[in-house]
């Protein structure tokens, strides 16, 4: 029996969808926090725009991929990208594009050629919107979709590009922190030792998980104060819609054991803190908050990070993400890039 591609309109889709979405995302090769529903409705109540359209593709019934879009005139709204001229009509990935670290197509594993034939075949049908583009962004290197997807458009004689969109620094997890230490440079090694030393001889300092004995949206009004604190483009970033997806997006990945919300307490006062999540064993941090101004002389960033992938290494994480971007602090602690990338096809 051949695939069927079934296609939802509206966020009422979320909803038929809940109970077998996130089975399906840990069969798939692209099991990442920012495909599950949780997420993928979070970003689309707070941020989406345009048409949604999301495509389910079944096997006599068996549920075999879950491809989220939206149809757009302007794909990136956010933050534009060289491949990424305005088009008529572009589909792009739900989540695309800033805040969205790792984004691809839901499909189970090995069956990537099938689905992704199904998936062009009603592209190029009616009922597919009249698409110009197809933008999927911020995809793993390692993703089939890199290399299935393209070879099948080109079939069609569709044109492809492809290009790294952003690096991912990522530090592979011994199993101690004196492991880890000496995998460092001797300079960045001294410097952690000295910090967490100076720091760990401060009663006035405390280092804090968020947990059920905290209040969860206290805590995150406070993570977005310093988020905002961190810088002017931080500042001018944190709008009062993306503060709104910051705070349900806290909720719901609280409520599923995911979000790791840390912060660096000196004299009482939160000095930093980080938006982590732990998901598949592996720790993200999504994004910071620090007052640059307050006790300067303790490096708060410093300690904190330190902090937080001794954690992870006495937890038993496989890998500290840092995630896009290539500050170079991540680099010092020992960060070695994956990179993500850009697919475009082009109906031609």
């Amino acid at each position: 029996m051949a695939l069927s591609v079934h296609s939802y309109h509206d966020p009422s889709g979320f909803e038929t969808l809940a109970g077998e979405w996130n089975s399906l995302l840990h069969r798939s090769a692209a099991d990442t926090i920012f495909l599950t529903l949780e997420y993928q409705r979070t970003w689309w109540h707070y941020l989406g725009e345009g048409e949604l359209l999301i495509l389910v593709v079944r096997d006599d019934g068996e549920h075999v991929s879950t491809i989220p879009l939206f149809a757009t005139d302007d794909p990136h709204p956010l933050t534009p990208h060289p491949l990424t001229p305005l088009t008529p009509l572009t589909l792009a990935t739900v989540g695309c594009v800033d805040v969205s670290d790792y984004l691809d197509l839901i499909v189970a594993q090995g069956r990537e050629e099938a689905v992704y034939a199904a998936l062009l075949d009603y592209l190029a049908g009616p009922s597919a919107p009249a698409w110009d583009m197809l933008d999927l962004c911020n995809i793993h290197q390692d993703s089939p979709t890199l290399t299935v997807l393209p070879a099948l458009a080109k079939a069609r004689g569709w044109a492809v590009s492809t290009a790294r969109q952003e690096v991912c620094p990522i530090v592979r997890l011994p199993g101690t922190w004196e492991e880890y230490l000496d995998t460092l440079a001797g300079k960045q090694r001294r410097e952690i030792r000295r910090k967490l030393r100076r720091a760990e001889g401060e009663a006035s300092l405390r280092c804090y998980i968020v947990g059920p004995e905290h209040d969860l949206e206290t805590e995150s009004e406070d993570f977005l104060d310093l988020m905002a604190a961190s810088s002017p483009d931080k500042a001018a970033f944190l709008t009062p819609r993306m503060r709104d997806f910051f705070r349900q997006l806290a909720r719901v990945t609280y409520d599923a054991g995911w979000l790791q919300l840390v912060f660096l307490e000196i004299e009482g006062r939160k000095a930093a803190a980080y938006f982590n999540f732990v998901y598949n064993n592996h720790v993200l941090v999504y994004n910071s908050g620090l007052d640059w101004r307050a006790f300067p002389q303790f490096g708060a960033g410093i300690v904190l990070t330190a902090y937080c992938i001794r954690h992870a290494i006495e937890h038993g994480r496989e890998v500290f993400d840092f995630m896009r971007g290539s500050e170079r602090y991540k680099y010092q602690f020992g960060g070695q890039d994956v990179e993500v990338r850009q697919l475009v096809i082009r109906r031609t």
